[in-house]
């Protein structure tokens, strides 16, 4: 009895001397970030339909709409105007934790490209015959399109946090931590489309459109417990199969390509 009391002592006093830190242990943490993202398109067959046209343009190349570093990312009233990401989590363990985001990406059309188109088009416009595969120069008098206000994909995900400080001999990790963190998501696309076909009045409204699903990996550096800079790299596929184009219901385009998301937030996190 004796040593078994005098082992637990020497634990306690071990306990003491070396508390818990607060960054040990994430179940029970919310934390939320906001940053900006670069983001690079797969081409991809556009589909537009309405009652007097049916075609496909073939491997259309799209590009992002960056506005490098401005006091917009901070400023309510501008905060939809360049690319942004928003998420909230919450820890249900140590390492698991569950979010929603919106990642605001921005998808503009490359203009004056040459590519293929199929179908018919028979609208009263220059434009109008019969196309099997034939090369077409996309101008602003026949197409612009662009998901700019934006390409707006909002997702649930399901990621892991794990602590690597001790890789890098990070001792106090109270003061400077470093986590690597992967997740898979998936949600639903509220772009605003920003288009003009055939000559029609220009179109420029939110309307669900489709889904995506997603993957990602990234670096979290933790800094006094509570403030974190996170950098991830996010690639994912993307199906919309009600795009808006113009004012009637019955003209509307469908796409699927693939995304890739380079990100940097910043952010915090805290016990709830």
């Amino acid at each position: 009895m004796t040593l078994f009391a005098a082992t637990q002592n020497i634990i306690a006093q071990e306990n003491t001397a070396n508390p818990d830190k607060y960054t040990a242990h994430n179940k029970g943490k919310l934390y939320i970030f906001w940053g900006g993202n670069r983001e690079s398109f797969s081409k991809s067959d556009i589909h537009f339909k309405g009652d007097n046209y049916n075609f496909t343009l073939h491997n259309v190349a799209a590009s992002d709409k960056p506005k490098g570093w401005q006091i917009d990312y901070i400023n309510p009233a501008r905060m939809t105007i360049p690319q942004t990401n928003l998420r909230i989590g919450y820890f249900i363990n140590d390492h698991y934790n569950i979010s929603i985001g919106f990642d605001h990406m921005k998808y503009v059309m490359n203009q004056n490209q040459i590519v293929n188109i199929t179908g018919e088009i028979n609208d009263g416009t220059p434009f109008d015959g019969i196309y099997n595969n034939d090369p077409i120069t996309l101008t602003e008098e026949f197409l612009t399109f662009e998901h700019t206000d934006g390409l707006n994909y909002v997702n649930t995900e399901f990621s892991r946090v794990d602590d690597i400080s001790k890789w890098f001999n990070i001792s106090n990790t109270d003061k400077f931590q470093l986590n690597i963190t992967e997740g898979i998501g998936g949600g639903f696309l509220y772009p605003k489309t920003n288009a003009m076909l055939l000559g029609k009045e220009r179109h420029d409204d939110f309307n669900v459109a489709g889904y995506g699903v997603s993957a990602k990996i990234g670096l979290n550096f933790t800094f006094f417990k509570h403030f974190f800079i996170q950098t991830e790299l996010k690639g994912g596929y993307i199906d919309m199969n009600n795009i808006k184009t113009t004012h009637s219901s019955s003209d509307s385009a469908s796409q699927h390509f693939y995304f890739l998301q380079r990100i940097i937030a910043f952010g915090g996190i805290f016990k709830v």
